[in-house]
Parts: C-alpha cells; structure tokens; sequence
C-alpha cells in the first residue's frame, strides 16, 4: 500500500487536501482510491481500478504530479 497526501494551503479559504492511495482489493486487483477536499469539510473519492500493480502505479503518479501542477505539495 502506499499513500501520498497534498495540502494546498490558502490564505483566504480553508486549506484543501488531496490523497492517493494504492492498495489490493479482495479480487487480487489493484485500486487507486483519491480523495480530495476541504480540510474540517466533506470531501469526495473516486476508486479506479486495474489489472496490475504497475498500472496502477502509473496511474497514481498522473493523479499526482496533476495535483501539483494545479498548486498541492506535500506537507
């Protein structure tokens, strides 16, 4: 499992988050859960999944380096 968390801190508004995480699931496949949001508010999630280990891997670092290209970085 391995899990990589964002912040993007504002002065104006509450700081936002941006989590993705890769794991196994019960049918030997390999999800990408995301979730993003508010800090202290509800957030949203999405989970992809994919045939392989390596798959998902590429596609977690899409999510991201996206995350920081749109202003997130790690804490």
């Amino acid at each position: 499992m391995a899990i990589c968390i964002l912040y993007k801190p504002s002065l104006k508004t509450r700081p936002r988050y941006y989590r993705v995480e890769i794991a196994m699931n019960l049918f030997e496949e390999v999800s990408v859960m995301r979730e993003w949001g508010v800090s202290g508010g509800k957030g949203a999630s999405c989970v992809n999944i994919f045939g392989n280990l390596r798959e998902a891997s590429n596609a977690a670092d899409r999510y991201r380096r996206r995350a920081l290209r749109r202003g997130y970085a790690r804490d």
